[in-house]
């Protein structure tokens, strides 16, 4: 290749970032304005020119300076661009019809390719659900499935860190690259991006907001072969994942929760319109295809009718019977709020350092019994994961029983009441 090849293609490769970071412009009318003018420099020129009429804001893409300052601040993180035509495009994503045109990654994007479950649940997860995540993760990573989730607190957080010893695990944030969100999680966004891959939408800079998480819970669900739920709430964010799961024609599964436990009430009612019950990773692999499809070109490309040109043809290579049942159900996919599942952005939980006494107490009870659940555990369990004192922990249990919230078991275990659930 020369030197005049390669100026052309970098050139046209900013272009296409640029294009695609264009305010107004989405998946759709980024794949329509290259299949109509061939290439993103004429795109750029196309929309330059168009008259503003019918209320249409005028299309002003960053400049090229802009662009190619955010690859050199890529380039010195360890970071880079993914764009819809790369050969590593997440494979899966690329099946999808509102495939991002760009994403950010940081780590080893080969791993969004591979054959992989998204695992994904409430933040608020019980200590036992949480034990679920990790082991089932643990277990699948040790089979060469890599772990898709988001990186958010409780479930998603454990799924990482199950997958993550031997580094097959994708977390895909609502935010930059270079911004760990939550912060408790620093650590963890940090040894994902050494072992694993960190995935977004989010240019970089981008701080995390409420609006943002649909758009990851998309991603989520696109670049998985199945998606599998652990304690959900009716009400939480976690359901759009699988939405958006079943949408795509992924596998849809669930780890099924006390029906006393409102934490389960989502996942049990996936179970009932269809999704496939998991009590151990061999009901995942037994799910999932052999072997990944082969990648299909990008939207612009296609030799097709242009009426065509978005179509999704079947992206996973194996047996209808493995289908997803919730096309077929008669019951539809109801959509789900992200507000309950958000709630951890607001202020309310925000640090107080002159936090009193009470108030203290109040917050060791209240962790407590967010990781108790119908499930016994062990209270060195609930100990080593309160990241409280012996001391505290140990009172609180003692005036929770008291209180007939929660009853000790033989064997150091203890279970919360039925009717505190």
């Amino acid at each position: 290749m020369n030197d005049v090849t390669i100026t052309q293609t970098l050139h046209e490769r900013i272009a296409m970032i640029r294009l695609a970071r264009t305010p107004h412009i989405g998946p759709v009318k980024f794949y329509r304005l290259l299949a109509i003018y061939g290439t993103a420099s004429r795109a750029l020129h196309a929309i330059a020119d168009m008259p503003r009429t019918n209320g249409i804001k005028q299309l002003i893409p960053p400049s090229q300076t802009q662009i190619e300052d955010e690859i050199a601040f890529l380039e010195k993180t360890g970071s880079r661009h993914i764009l819809r035509s790369d050969p590593d495009y997440p494979l899966m994503m690329a099946y999808t019809p509102d495939a991002p045109p760009l994403l950010f990654c940081r780590g080893n994007i080969d791993l969004a390719s591979m054959i992989s479950v998204a695992i994904v649940g409430g933040r608020n997860a019980s200590l036992a659900g949480i034990r679920i995540a990790e082991s089932l993760s643990a277990e699948l990573a040790s089979a060469g499935i890599c772990v898709i989730s988001g990186l958010a607190r409780g479930i998603d957080t454990a799924a990482h860190k199950g997958a993550l010893h031997p580094g097959l695990t994708v977390a895909v944030i609502a935010g930059a690259l270079d911004i760990a969100y939550p912060p408790e999680n620093a650590r963890l966004h940090e040894a994902i991006a050494e072992k694993g891959c960190l995935l977004t939408e989010a240019p970089p800079g981008t701080e995390t907001l409420a609006r943002h998480f649909p758009r990851r819970n998309r991603l989520i669900a696109g670049i998985s072969q199945a998606c599998l739920v652990i304690e959900a709430s009716e009400r939480s964010g976690t359901l759009i994942t699988a939405r958006h799961a079943a949408a795509y024609d992924r596998t849809i599964m669930a780890v099924p929760g006390s029906p006393l436990d409102p934490r389960s009430r989502g996942g049990n009612d996936l179970l009932r319109q269809g999704a496939i019950l998991v009590e151990n990773a061999q009901d995942i692999l037994s799910c999932l295809p052999e072997e990944v499809p082969a990648r299909p070109p990008a939207p612009w490309s296609r030799e097709e009718d242009p009426a065509q040109l978005f179509g999704t043809p079947d992206p996973r290579g194996f047996e209808q019977a493995k289908y997803c049942a919730f096309r077929q159900h008669s019951k539809p996919f109801s959509e789900p709020q992200e507000e309950d599942d958000l709630s951890f952005l607001t202020e309310n939980e925000a640090e107080n350092p002159e936090e009193t006494e009470e108030n203290h107490k109040e917050t060791i009870r209240e962790a407590v019994l967010l990781m108790l659940s119908l499930t016994p555990i062990m209270v060195d369990d609930l100990i080593s994961r309160c990241q409280f004192s012996v001391s505290d922990v140990m009172t609180t249990l003692s005036e929770l029983e008291v209180e007939g919230m929660i009853e000790s078991l033989p064997g150091g275990q203890v279970v919360l009441m039925p009717e505190t659930a």
